[in-house]
């Protein structure tokens, strides 16, 4: 089997000589979308139990709407990528995004919760396929010398999801209703779709990337290692975080008010742990992504006891934003170190596995919320993070190396 990520196919056109200036555009205006696809993602973190109170389901059966997007992002990574590596990925781009616009006006009109489940469904596919393309467009936008910052300014999107999008989108829930959130976001989506079809030029298909490929890469035992750590971490994490509101109101006693200020600081933290976990993880890439698994079981293993108070409740929200803050680029990392000849496949398998672990962390953490309790949900994330955390001491002690990137 081939170990080589795509298969060169001729351009149709040749790319044309930009100004710096409409370049880097082109770059926010990817940025933008996956911010405005992160916020609608995480997004009922913030509203989950209004949106439960409105259509009279529990906690755990509002959590589905963070399930069904990583699910179907799992499976739309792969196969959108694949079966769209011929079309310009301008027009990928802006359908995607334009996708992600209905399903915010449907969740905003929803009469039901099966319309919110449809809209989640429409999410899902928007992830999968905008992501696993927009993530690597930085060597397309801009000069080869400018690509690290390009890139970085694209990734920024993510912690600005939870420090802008869900603070924010929580309060305008808080002031006008959950419906007003979604169609706000509907909004700033359709504002994007019109950006990039005006910035984004032009983007041929060059490359194709094949399924055999991503099938072959699940041999080696670095991207195996890549697979369980992200799992556990993920699990740990979203397992927990999906339901840190209903925890802050049952066990913290905060107000709807203070819950958008709680995320608002860890959402912050999260940027300072993203540049310490980027700046950190390229020499030490298991010393970096166990370190943030550890703070995260410390974390939602304490919450429980030290969480029933406000100061403790921030003390240790702001040590799990910067703990995860670091996770997406440890795993990414790991990924693309464990496929150095593979960069495009790495970036489809990392996207489909944190997905799919998203989706099955968010549906059992409302399994067990439903049938225990908020702190029940922290405990047993926390066992999650200190497996995963052997599971990267376990790497090491086995002197397992890297290949040499090419």
């Amino acid at each position: 089997m081939s170990t080589a990520t795509t298969t060169s196919v001729e351009a149709t056109s040749a790319p044309t000589i930009r100004s710096p200036l409409v370049s880097w555009l082109a770059v926010i205006s990817v940025m933008m979308g996956i911010f405005a696809i992160v916020t609608t993602e995480i997004l009922p973190i913030g509203l989950l139990t209004s949106i439960g109170s409105s259509f009279t389901i529990s906690d755990g059966m509002a959590g589905l709407m963070m399930t069904m997007p990583g699910f179907l992002a799992a499976i739309s990574a792969p196969v959108v990528t694949v079966a769209t590596a011929r079309i310009d990925r301008r027009l990928m781009l802006g359908a995607f995004i334009l996708l992600l616009a209905l399903a915010n006006f449907l969740a905003a009109a929803a009469s039901s919760y099966w319309m919110i489940l449809i809209s989640r469904v429409m999410v899902g596919i928007t992830i999968g396929g905008f992501w696993s393309i927009g993530a690597g467009l930085a060597g397309r936008l801009v000069p080869s010398e400018q690509v690290g910052r390009a890139t970085s300014v694209i990734f920024s999107a993510v912690p600005l999801g939870s420090v802008l999008g869900v603070p924010l989108g929580t309060f305008i829930g808080d002031i006008a209703g959950w419906r007003t959130t979604f169609l706000v976001m509907g909004v700033f989506t359709i504002a994007v779709f019109a950006m990039l079809l005006v910035v984004v030029p032009a983007l041929p298909a060059v490359q194709a990337t094949r399924l055999n490929v991503l099938s072959g890469m699940l041999r080696g035992v670095n991207t195996r290692f890549a697979l369980v750590l992200t799992f556990l971490i993920v699990l740990a994490h979203f397992g927990t975080y999906t339901y840190v509101t209903p925890f802050l109101e049952q066990v913290t006693h905060v107000s709807s008010g203070l819950i958008t200020v709680y995320l608002l600081i860890y959402g912050v933290a999260g940027i300072v742990g993203n540049f310490l976990g980027g700046s950190a993880v390229t020499r030490y890439p298991r010393a970096t992504f166990a370190a943030a698994a550890a703070m995260i079981a410390s974390v939602t293993l304490l919450l429980p006891v030290l969480g029933r108070w406000d100061l403790g409740a921030v003390a240790l929200l702001i040590v799990w934003g910067i703990a995860y803050g670091a996770v997406p680029v440890c795993s990414q990392t790991w990924f693309a170190k464990a496929n150095p000849d593979s960069p495009e496949a790495s970036s489809v398998v990392f996207t489909a596995s944190f997905q799919a672990t998203f989706s099955i962390g968010a549906l059992m953490g409302g399994i067990v919320i439903d049938r225990s309790s908020p702190s029940t949900v922290m405990v047993l994330g926390g066992c999650a993070a200190v497996l995963m955390v052997f599971a990267a001491w376990f790497h090491r002690a086995r002197k397992i190396s890297f290949p040499e990137s090419p």
